[in-house]
């Protein structure tokens, strides 16, 4: 997973020789100037893989922008930013690669200030090795904390503890044992699998690539005799098998294949498929690759999947073998990295990007943040930047996931701005929802097409908003018997009517109001489901929860009609006595005095109620349907 997006300024892998050996991804993290550029450069330095040319002007580099005197100052090589050499400290993210003979390398340079934690959270999110760097001299700092927290939220398991300018201290044991004391005492709560501790100096290379002799007292391995020999091989295979569809391939008529990476499992010809989110099966029929047809793929292999049968898949579906399914549902419970100077707000729309699906998506609760100093528990109300804390989300639409323990692929997010479209946070699941975790859904054989063609016409959702007492439910009900009369099969929801039974334990707080919509879209989605026009009349003040309601409906399906009458009209009708009773402060929050409404900007269907009667509102509505799509299958007589 990207956290966020980032360009990658790593070499080209060389495509033969290295191909053979395994790849080991890890990031270099801790608090500002604690030398983890310097040791990244050191690296590449001392294993051959600068080029004279990049050399020389390193040696330029280092006399106009370096901080080691007349020395070369390695952490140029990967601070490429001017700004980042004008301040001596990393910004951005930067990647590189090189190889040695046992192992091949990527390695992430992530920022160590406080400001740029989003870009430390962006390196480790792909990466199996974290190099914990800490000043010999400061010791274990807040950041230091912090980038390991992070680290072990964002599932790495591994962990180097690199005591950096070990010669600043004159190579103390007594300093270093000290220093890792205090570490253990906090990584100790982490779960981390392995936790390595070398004390090193980046700037003279010791302890880097070979054993130094100014330590005798360290008898370890060196750092890279480390990266080389640790376990790290990706357990990926051994998984539920995932595959998440990027692109649904058809190049001709011939061919309809479904590409994408695995992000987990074994797959092979003869296995049976399922598609989390619809239930629908098939069996495998190839595996398809540029280099041809595979017999059998695994974990990070990208491949284009053939299926026997032409059943429904879309980019965004979650390819899993039917016995190890992940869980399908609208909420689930998460950590999420707030990235950004606004902060997350309960039941603000953000949107999120899961898997190749873009979904809108509320925080619904805050359970707690999380003190990265302590790691104790603390109540919030709103996350500030680059805080942690465990949320409830609710998406518009039910989706597949796995918890993030099990699956980093498919249990991973990103929070997005809706207004400025800038990543806000990153997300971790730790568990769905839904209390029915084995429920999955079940593939049926009459679907919408064949009870449409049964009724003679399409179906489709009407979302009539507009204020209290513009005319909604009697503009609705003259439609659905306008309807009705031509033998049309229609369904009316009311606001009023579903208070009384479906959503009669919601109150009017802003959770609740969500809550009333969005089981009123998806009742109105089963109607259209099953064939018919549904007719929904609420006032559904906000935008975004009107657009959480287009997200149930494919193109085509969902009509929304803006019935615009002026507040002074509606105050002077007052049908039910209910303005009467906000102006007089009896009612709080009332929809156009003291909450606002959102008029809609792009409705389907305007209708401005004072210039016409409520019989001529619907007969413009019964037009605008008739110059549609959605009657072009009904035969019947529009004269009645």
């Amino acid at each position: 997973m990207s956290l966020e997006t980032a360009t990658l300024t790593a070499d080209a892998a060389p495509k033969t020789a290295t191909l053979e050996k395994s790849l080991l991804r890890f990031l270099t993290c801790g608090s500002v100037d604690d030398g983890k550029s310097t040791l990244i450069g050191r690296l590449l330095y001392d294993t051959k893989l600068i080029f004279d040319d990049q050399l020389q002007s390193l040696e330029r580099d280092s006399k106009k922008h370096g901080t080691t005197g007349e020395d070369i100052d390695f952490a140029l090589l990967v601070d490429g930013l001017e700004a980042e050499r004008q301040q001596g400290i990393t910004i951005d993210v930067a990647y590189r690669f090189f190889s040695t003979p046992k192992r091949s390398f990527i390695v992430a340079d992530t920022p160590g200030h406080e400001q740029y934690t989003r870009n430390m959270a962006t390196g480790a999110s792909n990466a199996d090795l974290a190099i914990i760097l800490i000043d010999a001299r400061k010791g274990v700092l807040p950041q230091t904390r912090r980038h390991s927290f992070i680290a072990s939220m964002l599932g790495i398991k591994h962990v180097v503890v690199a005591v950096n300018k070990i010669d600043l201290v004159d190579y103390d044991q007594a300093r270093f044992e000290e220093i890792l004391t205090a570490y253990r005492e906090f990584a100790d709560q982490l779960g981390f699998t392995s936790v390595q501790a070398i004390p090193l100096s980046a700037r003279f290379g010791e302890n880097m690539i070979t054993r130094s002799g100014l330590m005798p007292w360290y008898d370890g391995p060196c750092l890279l005799e480390h990266l080389e020999a640790v376990d790290v091989e990706s357990v990926d295979a051994q998984k539920p098998f995932r595959m998440g569809v990027q692109w649904v391939n058809r190049p001709n008529l011939d061919f309809r294949g479904f590409s994408g990476t695995i992000h987990s499992g074994v797959i092979k010809p003869g296995d049976e498929l399922v598609v989390a989110g619809s239930g629908k099966s098939s069996v495998l029929k190839r595996i398809v690759t540029a280099d041809g047809d595979l017999s059998e793929a695994r974990a990070g292999t990208a491949v284009t999947l053939v299926l026997n049968d032409e059943i429904d898949v879309a980019r965004g579906d979650t390819f899993a073998h039917p016995q190890g399914r992940p869980e399908v549902s609208d909420s689930f419970a998460a950590h999420i990295l707030w990235m950004t100077d606004e902060a997350l707000q309960v039941d603000r729309p953000y949107l999120i990007k899961l898997g190749h699906n873009y979904i809108p998506a509320r925080v619904t609760r805050i359970e707690h943040k999380i003190n990265i100093n302590t790691l104790e528990h603390e109540g919030a109300h709103k996350l500030d930047l680059n805080e942690i804390g465990l949320c409830h989300v609710r998406l518009s639409s039910q989706t597949a996931f796995d918890a993030y323990e099990l699956n980093r692929h498919t249990g991973s997010f990103i929070l997005i701005d809706r207004f400025t479209n800038a990543t806000a946070g990153a997300g971790m699941i730790t568990q769905g929802l839904n209390r029915a975790t084995h429920v999955h859904r079940q593939e049926l054989t009459v679907g919408k097409a064949a009870r449409q063609e049964l009724n003679g016409h399409k179906s489709a959702a009407l979302w009539l908003t507009g204020l209290s007492g513009s005319g909604k439910s009697t503009i609705a009900n003259l439609v659905v018997s306008e309807l009705h009369a031509r033998g049309i099969r229609t369904m009316m929801l009311d606001g009023d009517n579903i208070r009384h039974g479906l959503n009669k334990d919601l109150g009017f707080t802003d959770a609740d109001r969500v809550e009333n919509i969005r089981r009123v879209g998806e009742v109105a989605k089963l109607f259209v489901d099953a064939g018919t026009v549904v007719l929904c009349s609420f006032i559904s003040p906000f935008a975004s929860d009107r657009q959480m309601v287009r997200d149930l409906f494919e193109d085509g399906e969902f009509f929304e009609v803006f019935i615009d009458t002026p507040i002074e009209d509606c105050i002077n009708r007052d049908p039910k006595g209910l303005y009467a009773k906000a102006l007089k402060g009896e009612i709080k929050n009332f929809t156009g005095l003291d909450s606002p409404y959102e008029a809609p900007t792009n409705a389907e269907i305007v209708v401005k109620t004072e210039r016409m009667t409520a019989a001529e509102a619907a007969g413009q509505i019964i037009e605008r349907l008739r110059a549609s799509d959605l009657f072009s299958m009904y035969d019947g007589d529009w004269s009645i």
